[in-house]
């Protein structure tokens, strides 16, 4: 079915998200830190994603510099909590890791997903949410540049788990079948709780995937705060 969700825009309120902790005890939410911090809130796919596997890493080293200004950041990963809990327990992040395995709280936000269209439908195509088929396959991506070339984004993260002797679990295999078109996104949402930033992946086409912002970026995003 085509999505027909739509991002939280700045200015607009941010849901009050209540998450279990991945790499803490307890739960967490945005309530937390209001009127206390502006958060970074970073929503990615389950683990089967490479590229947001190494996304989560590029967060995680973007903390110190954000939190030297004032900005938590948290990582929303489409994972059940004890496979996360095991993942992460080996590779250690600074950032605040919850556990989201029915991206409710990526609904909550808006973030899409992609929907195809049945074939020979009538309806208007419109990325993402009307989506057809061929065009999705047609895409070819390499953002990170560690392919030889550009594969097609289902291949593409094969290949990079491949490379990564990453092996899908059950749990991940249950995830991806669920959940495997649902874009990722990061929103900056400030001591008021209100969106003040949101970047949200492949916004025109999916020869975007799976690309996300960077350092400054994010640091450009904080500079609005103030």
């Amino acid at each position: 079915m085509p999505s027909a969700e739509r991002p939280l825009a700045p200015g607009e309120p941010a849901p009050g998200i209540v998450l279990p902790a991945v790499n803490r005890d307890g739960t967490v939410s945005l309530e937390d830190y209001r009127g206390k911090r502006a958060v970074m809130l970073g929503f990615f796919r389950g683990l089967h994603c490479p590229f947001c596997r190494r996304q989560i890493t590029q967060l995680g080293a973007a903390q110190p510099a954000l939190g030297e200004r004032g900005v938590e950041t948290l990582a929303v990963v489409n994972t059940p909590l004890e496979r996360a809990r095991l993942y992460f327990h080996h590779r250690p992040t600074a950032l605040t890791l919850l556990s989201d395995p029915d991206c409710a709280s990526h609904r909550a936000f808006g973030v899409p997903r992609i929907g195809f269209l049945e074939p020979g439908s009538a309806a208007q195509p419109r990325w993402p949410s009307s989506t057809p088929a061929e065009l999705f396959e047609a895409a070819r991506i390499n953002p990170t540049g560690e392919l030889d070339a550009p594969a097609q984004p289902m291949q593409a993260n094969d290949l990079l788990n491949a490379k990564d002797g990453f092996a899908l679990t059950a749990a991940d295999q249950r995830i991806f079948a669920a959940h495997a078109t649902q874009l990722t996104a990061q929103f900056l949402v400030d001591r008021d709780g209100i969106v003040r930033w949101a970047w949200i992946e492949a916004p025109n086409a999916p020869s975007e995937l799976c690309r996300f912002p960077g350092l400054s970026d994010m640091l450009a995003a904080v500079q609005t705060l103030s």
